[in-house]
């Protein structure tokens, strides 16, 4: 992530909005899946996604159940 929103603060967050970064996924999500919130904190697959809710598109797959953490790109769709 490129941008730190709040920087002036002791803790800023970091926010990524167009590029390649590392997310928080939980599911199976294979490469070119488009990802949305699951609402915990991380993304998870969607074969149908709702107008402006997608996230961006996995780079690599995740292949279990379990969370996990992968290269996905931030695009704006």
């Amino acid at each position: 992530p490129a941008y730190l929103m709040n920087s002036k603060l002791e803790n800023g967050t970091a926010l990524a909005l167009h590029g390649r970064v590392p997310c928080k996924v939980q599911g199976i999500v294979e490469a070119g899946d488009l990802l949305v919130s699951a609402g915990n904190g991380r993304a998870r697959s969607e074969s149908n996604p709702a107008i402006g809710t997608v996230i961006g598109k996995a780079i690599e797959s995740h292949n279990s159940t379990d969370n996990g953490v992968i290269d996905i790109m931030v695009t704006l769709m």
